[in-house]
């Protein structure tokens, strides 16, 4: 009896682990739909964050030949960063906050939001609840929103804490709610 034929399989994917977050596909693109359902944004924040230029996705749609439009493609380092500004969105500030972010982080320090969300950067984004700040490593504090071209005296009194680009923990559903 001979040995049995090697089969071929395909590659699997990279699997991308949070440990806030269920093990999910790390995919080429995501589609509205699946970083709604990542992020907690709606597919009609993420159109109207699109048309106001509050975050662009990585492929915008276009019109087909039969009249309909392809649908808006994000990144993995897109996923990222609307995961960021989903929660500073779900903490109060306004979509025209998270824009003067974003232009403030593109135009004055030359940076992507993704690379201000953890400590191994030269920049970091901090929050207090009512503000968004940026702290150097060198120790400089930046008030993104009202003057990013100064540094604050001090930063001290300020409680800023961290913001993340996590996905937040999917809460089980509740036994005899129904929704």
């Amino acid at each position: 009896m001979s040995p049995a034929p090697a089969r071929r399989t395909r590659p699997r994917p990279a699997l991308l682990h949070d440990n806030d977050a269920s093990l999910m596909r790390l995919k080429t693109s995501y589609s509205a739909r699946e970083v709604a359902a990542l992020t907690g944004l709606t597919a009609r924040q993420l159109q109207g964050w699109d048309a106001a230029r509050i975050f662009r996705p990585a492929i915008a749609p276009r019109r087909t030949a039969q009249g309909g439009f392809t649908e808006r493609r994000y990144t993995p380092v897109d996923v990222l960063e609307l995961l960021a500004l989903a929660e500073l969105r779900r903490r109060g500030f306004t979509p025209a906050a998270l824009g003067r972010l974003m232009v403030t982080l593109r135009d004055y320090f030359r940076r992507r939001l993704s690379e201000t969300l953890d400590d191994a950067g030269e920049m970091r984004l901090l929050t207090n609840g009512r503000g968004l700040f940026l702290r150097t490593r060198q120790g400089h504090v930046f008030d993104l929103l009202v003057d990013p071209t100064q540094p604050l005296i001090t930063g001290e009194g300020l409680s800023l804490v961290p913001v993340s680009g996590r996905a937040r923990r999917k809460r089980p559903a509740r036994k005899g709610v129904r929704s």
